[in-house]
């Protein structure tokens, strides 16, 4: 089985509970969302990158002394024909069988069973994400969440743009199981160290005010909108 990769690099963790750790990034093709302030819009194509066998993505993660992986995109879970990307399952277990913690990012837009996942990175995507002409893209479905949320250890990440956007956050946690709160992150929407030193505080104060963590985005203060870091 094989997998299209646009590239892999060795860095921190920027965003999420996980801040900090050093982690390989794979990044895989293609993305139907196509977000508005979406900072790899080049892996949104599903014929970027290369075909890989599933065993060459393992062996070139085994070139770092790394423990955490993060499967990132593009969309990991969801594949060219709107289904469950192949051969996904069996990546992650490969992984797994290599020693490795493993992250997925996804927009949560799908349930995929029997994933060998550590820690399944849910970012649902608010109004705020959404092209004119195609409002309704990448929008959160309750059910799914929930199923994901249920069956894996799990964060929930929300891009924060303006301080309207709490109130469709706190609508869609309603719409959901309990979740912990320590679990839901808020983080500012920027792309590069202006953006994110501007729009910080007002997620800060969001954040004393419904309960929920801040995310910080530690890759843009050290490297801006960098690729590949």
């Amino acid at each position: 089985m094989t997998m299209r990769v646009v590239e892999f690099f060795h860095s921190l963790q920027g965003e999420g509970m996980l801040v900090g750790v050093p982690s390989v990034f794979v990044r895989v093709a293609g993305c139907p969302l196509r977000c508005r302030w979406c900072d790899t819009a080049y892996a949104w194509d599903y014929s970027a990158g290369k075909e890989l066998a599933l065993a060459q993505i393992v062996e070139e993660v085994g070139r770092w002394s790394c423990g955490h992986v993060v499967l990132t995109g593009g969309e990991p879970l969801v594949g060219e024909d709107l289904a469950v990307r192949p051969a996904l399952a069996g990546l992650t277990r490969r992984l797994k069988a290599a020693g490795k913690h493993v992250t997925i990012e996804t927009a949560g837009t799908l349930f995929v069973p029997d994933l060998a996942c550590d820690l399944m990175s849910i970012s649902p995507k608010l109004s705020n994400s959404a092209l004119p002409e195609n409002p309704q893209a990448g929008r959160p479905d309750p059910a799914t969440l929930s199923r994901l949320i249920a069956a894996y250890p799990h964060q929930l990440k929300f891009v924060i743009e303006s301080p309207g956007d709490i109130e469709e956050v706190c609508s869609l946690l309603d719409e959901l199981p309990p979740v912990d709160p320590a679990c839901v992150l808020l983080m500012p929407q920027a792309r590069t160290r202006d953006q994110l030193l501007e729009r910080s505080p007002m997620v800060v104060e969001l954040c004393r005010k419904t309960g929920y963590r801040f995310c910080d985005r530690l890759h843009i203060w050290l490297w801006s909108d960098e690729r590949g870091r």
